[in-house]
């Protein structure tokens, strides 16, 4: 299984079919206390950078919908001064880029963008929202699945290892003030394209 299947299978139609909760946008406001957590109990830094991950469809209708995110985001920008940009990978997917020193306008942000695809029906084109920090030993994400309704931790090292440790150790502090993914087949590793680069990069 090339890495393109396994994106499909982990955050697509595979883990809709296996989930074990609807996805929720308001499921993205628990992440307003966990950067509070992450900072204060763990010593993390965010990394003023947050993301939300979909994937494309030849649609007019959906075409206007990615519109009407833009639309809201150029927004956001003169209200917060949260900056954005799109953003398509190497396997196809799409990234809308968020960029903002305050975590809250992170955060409000990603959820405008979401909850914008689901109220125009595009919601099962959602894969995930991330949510970037970083300390001594390095990056570590809280990427939400959008097909499984819960958050899982991401912590890469280059580009094809992961610390473990930190991620267990993540999920024993925020599990319960996030909704954590108890089935750890189900956190799939986003790997960035260069070591000290972002995985929507």
């Amino acid at each position: 299984m090339g890495i393109f299947d396994t994106i499909r299978s982990v955050l697509g139609t595979s883990a809709e079919t296996d989930a074990t909760r609807e996805a929720d946008p308001e499921d993205l406001f628990g992440m307003s206390t966990a950067y509070v957590t992450m900072e204060a109990d763990l010593g993390y830094d965010h990394a003023n950078e947050a993301a939300l991950c979909f994937s494309d469809v030849d649609s007019t209708r959906f075409d206007d919908a990615v519109s009407t995110v833009e639309e809201i985001l150029e927004a956001g920008e003169l209200e917060t001064g949260t900056g954005f940009h799109r953003h398509a990978d190497e396997h196809g997917y799409h990234w809308f880029v968020l960029e903002d020193d305050d975590p809250e306008d992170l955060v409000t942000s990603v959820h405008f963008a979401a909850d914008q695809f689901i109220e125009a029906g595009f919601g099962s084109r959602l894969l995930a929202a991330v949510f970037g920090f970083v300390d001594a030993d390095g990056p570590a994400y809280w990427v939400y699945s959008f097909r499984r309704g819960a958050y899982y931790p991401f912590a890469p090292r280059g580009t094809n290892d992961r610390d473990q440790r930190t991620e267990f150790s993540l999920q024993s502090v925020l599990d319960g003030e996030l909704a954590v993914e108890s089935d750890e087949s189900y956190w799939y590793p986003l790997w960035p394209d260069a070591p000290g680069r972002h995985p929507w990069e």
